[in-house]
């Protein structure tokens, strides 16, 4: 019964996140093909708006698809991750003393903790790189 409802909470709480973050990331790429089809018409240079073209708008809209999709994994991520801490230390505490539960739920603990530091590398890896693409 509680795994039914953990399992059940971390889809509701994924399906909110992945709700949130999709509006956003159609609403990006809608503003990025906007600006590539004002910047063909405009030559290159938007005087009304202060606002100049770029070539590597492709490249612009790619690591914003990137970001945004990394950032939204890392946040389904991280929930799942601190739901299953939760759930370890309930585990430890109603253990009452047996080996093998108290081994199972540190181990749960554990394995979230490390999933969270995953997740933070992942992170510091797809910033890096998409700062070394965009620069190159």
């Amino acid at each position: 019964m509680i795994k039914r409802l953990i399992f059940l909470a971390a889809a509701v709480m994924s399906a909110f996140i992945i709700n949130l973050g999709v509006p956003v990331a159609m609403a990006q790429v809608s503003q990025q093909q906007i600006n590539n089809e004002l910047c063909s018409g405009a030559n290159g240079d938007l005087t009304g708006n202060g606002t100049s073209c770029n070539n590597n708008t492709a490249t612009n809209s790619i690591n914003k698809v990137v970001h945004t999709v990394v950032n939204l994994l890392s946040a389904i991520v991280g929930i799942i991750a601190v739901i299953m801490i939760i759930v370890g230390g309930l585990r430890y505490v109603t253990s009452g003393g047996n080996d093998t539960s108290v081994t199972s739920a540190k181990n749960t603990i554990l394995y979230a903790i490390i999933g969270l530091i995953i997740v933070a590398m992942a992170q510091i890896l797809v910033h890096f790189t998409l700062q070394k693409v965009s620069n190159s």
